[in-house]
């Protein structure tokens, strides 16, 4: 292996490995190699809230852009599934919704025997890394690295009347989601800073970034395995390339004295494990790759939520429609750039509810997202009318999947 060794390597810097990073390199004695394959994740696409439309719908430096298998259940359809890539991970191109779970979610784990996650427990951990713009209360913090706002936009017609229909409707009107009752139609809050996106990598890399000579976050790193040795990970072999393209590159390998930290997401967590010899021994072996812990549960019970759009025209041209098509879209950009101002400063997301599918549920089973504009598939598809769209999603799918290899070709 090589010389130097840390003793900690945190392999994804997205919304987990980020804050990991940050947290065990507060201890000056403690050695911690963050590895991202994305790159810094600065651009203006990023920043730009409005910029979550792009960063969404194609692959790119950006965003991984998986697609799965064909679903037999979904008439064959290969669903589109954006991941963020690069520093930040998700958080730097998803819609900046700020939501926790709900707080009877959390102590059913604790009934279960979950020790130390029930709501009581976390709310705490919840608050002490916000840094809200209402300040702090009894579900909110002050002064903590992730930034919360209320959007900049809410008094907007369709948000406003998205709200009132759901009252009209008998449904409660709660005034923060986050708060003491989720359920309900309301305002989302957004980690939008002062017309900013404000990622993981945002709230607790950037402030940091130079000043813990203890931490070394290394982009473009593509891992190909953990190195375990005695049944234990003592290590990490990848490679270094741009945008993580480090094909038929030196295989570098460093070494972990006390752990290594997997936070590389759904998808590529269980990747890597079975490229390392962690799985099902069987299915490792056909991809010629020999076992080195027999854990047959790596990649299984995978969950989605499932999503079903609605679309609505308006007699009124008060959607985001005239602003996001064609060259119009480019102009926001723009002004984006040179000012600051704008429409760049929203991410067309701002209200939406919290619903149960029958009246005897104990909490919500369903969440809505108001979008601006009507959008199919992550804003895939844009439909040339102007109006918007309800995301209506299911909280707790229960239909299961998997992940598994292709081959034994970490690229």
């Amino acid at each position: 292996m090589a010389d130097g060794a840390f003793d900690y390597i945190v392999i994804g810097a997205g919304s987990a490995g980020a804050v990991l990073a940050a947290r065990l390199s507060e201890d000056p004695q403690m050695r911690v190699l963050l590895l991202e394959a994305g790159g810094t994740n600065t651009s203006v696409l990023v920043r730009m809230p409005a910029g979550v439309g792009t960063l969404i719908k194609q692959k790119s430096k950006h965003n991984w852009g998986f697609w799965s298998e064909p679903e037999p259940h979904m008439d064959g359809r290969r669903m589109w599934h954006p991941r963020g890539k690069g520093l930040g991970g998700s958080s730097a191109i998803n819609g900046m919704v700020y939501i926790r779970g709900h707080a009877r979610d959390y102590d059913q784990w604790r009934q279960l025997g979950l020790d130390g996650w029930s709501y009581a427990d976390v709310l705490p951990y919840f608050r002490k890394a916000e840094d809200f713009a209402g300040g702090k209360t009894e579900f909110h913090g002050a002064g903590g690295p992730l930034k919360v706002n209320w959007g900049e936009k809410s008094g907007h017609p369709l948000y406003r009347g998205i709200i009132e229909a759901g009252r009209q409707a008998g449904h409660k009107v709660t005034p923060d989601f986050n708060g003491a009752d989720q359920e309900g139609f309301g305002r989302y809050q957004l980690t939008i800073n002062d017309g900013q996106r404000w990622s993981a990598a945002r709230g607790y890399l950037t402030p940091i970034a130079g000043t813990r000579r203890n931490l070394s976050v290394v982009t473009g790193a593509r891992v190909h395995r953990i190195v375990v040795a005695n049944g234990r990970a003592v290590g990490v072999e990848y490679s270094l390339g741009s945008n993580g393209s480090g094909r038929g590159k030196p295989v570098q390998c460093v070494r972990a004295a006390r752990e290594v930290l997997l936070c590389a997401g759904a998808f590529q967590s269980p990747q890597i494990l079975q490229l390392s010899g962690i799985g099902d021994p069987e299915k490792l072996k056909g991809h010629g790759i020999a076992p080195v812990h027999a854990l047959k549960g790596v990649g299984e019970n995978l969950q989605d939520h499932l999503d079903v759009t609605l679309n609505w025209a308006c007699t009124q041209p008060v959607s985001l429609y005239n602003e996001i098509r064609g060259l119009r879209q480019l102009k926001v950009g723009l002004q984006y750039m040179l000012t600051g101002k704008g429409t760049g400063r929203q991410n067309g997301l701002e209200a939406g509810a919290f619903l149960k599918s029958r009246p005897d549920l104990d909490r919500p089973d369903l969440q809505i997202h108001g979008v601006l504009a009507i959008m199919q598939d992550h804003g895939k598809t844009l439909i040339e009318k102007d109006g918007f769209t309800l995301h209506v999603c299911q909280l707790r799918p229960e239909s299961r999947g998997a992940v598994g290899l292709r081959s034994a070709d970490p690229f």
